[in-house]
């Protein structure tokens, strides 16, 4: 079956100045990234801050141009498409930021946010757009007020609720996630992320959820893909990847969410040293200098994302001796 979304070796290298002094460089934001997202699936992606998650978001949309790789849309490459072609299948794609106060448009009133893309898009007459966004406040929880009111009027959690209406207006078969609650309080967080499950239920979404919160992507994600250094290095089920990771990096990851009893036994080492930097990455496997299972090999030789069967896949020479203490952590 072809999937709704497939990332094949896709590429982004920023030119970094040297402003003070330093040297200029090139950062490798993503480096070769394939994944694939399937219809009304959500596909969790986490790593670290600066770890290139929201770039490569960028880049599936168009927002950021790729070096290299391909976007295939229902199996149409959209990076080959010129401006025109493309602008059908923009509907088909949204984003929800992370800051849903600098998302919005300070100057436009939420009738008017969200009537923009009804216009661009001309998906209903003038006669019908304030039913139309009446109806898309009420599919977030917001009352048809809201519409004659401005984006500072509103709390962070009721931001965010708008521009996940203003995603939904152009009624789009996937949508990214970048951070969405990550600005918001605890209690919000949870409003919000019940609130996208129950929108991709009715309208048989796929979400590209991005995110650092690791409890929080184990609750939305069907499967989690988890970066590093612009890489992704292993892919799994939700539930198999938070049983049994299969990369030392995942490993990691899962041992620093909070327990309540710090003293349990068996919890795998704290993580040492600091994520390198993208403008001078590490030969070999990126993770090694910070891998407690590093071997010669690891040093000069980059492992290959390989299938390891059950629809997971890493990134690692020891894949087999990874995830064997995080079973004993309740």
């Amino acid at each position: 079956m072809t999937p709704l979304l497939e990332i094949r070796d896709l590429a982004k290298t920023f030119r970094m100045s040297g402003k003070s002094g330093a040297k200029p460089g090139r950062l490798k934001a993503v480096a070769g990234v394939n994944l694939q997202i399937a219809a009304g699936e959500t596909l969790g992606l986490v790593g670290e801050s600066g770890c290139g998650k929201s770039t490569l978001g960028k880049l599936i949309l168009g927002l950021t141009p790729a070096d290299k790789g391909e976007v295939l849309y229902r199996g149409t490459d959209l990076m080959r498409l010129s401006a025109r072609q493309l602008r059908p299948y923009r509907r088909q794609m949204q984003m929800i930021f992370q800051d849903p106060f600098s998302s919005l448009n300070p100057r436009m009133t939420v009738g008017e946010t969200l009537a923009e893309p009804l216009i661009i898009h001309r998906l209903c007459a003038a006669i019908d757009r304030q039913k139309r966004v009446e109806e898309l406040l009420n599919q977030v929880g917001l009352d048809a007020a809201a519409a004659s009111r401005y984006p500072h009027e509103f709390s962070g959690g009721q931001r965010q609720r708008i521009s996940i209406a203003r995603a939904l207006a152009v009624e789009p078969e996937l949508i990214i996630a970048d951070e969405p609650v990550s600005a918001l309080d605890l209690s919000v967080q949870a409003q919000i992320l019940n609130l996208m499950r129950e929108i991709q239920q009715q309208h048989k979404l796929s979400y590209l959820f991005i995110a650092h919160d690791l409890a929080v992507v184990e609750h939305v994600s069907d499967r989690v893909a988890v970066m590093y250094l612009g890489k992704i290095v292993e892919t799994a089920p939700a539930d198999e990847l938070y049983r049994q990771p299969r990369h030392p990096y995942t490993e990691a990851l899962l041992a620093a969410i909070p327990q309540p009893d710090p003293s349990l036994a068996g919890r795998p080492a704290p993580l040492k040293g600091e994520i390198p930097s993208p403008l001078n990455p590490p030969s070999g496997c990126s993770f090694h200098p910070r891998c407690p299972y590093a071997t010669e090999i690891c040093h000069r030789q980059e492992p290959e994302l390989r299938n390891l069967g059950s629809n997971r896949q890493t990134a690692c020479h020891h894949s087999d001796r990874v995830g064997q203490n995080i079973s004993q952590i309740p």
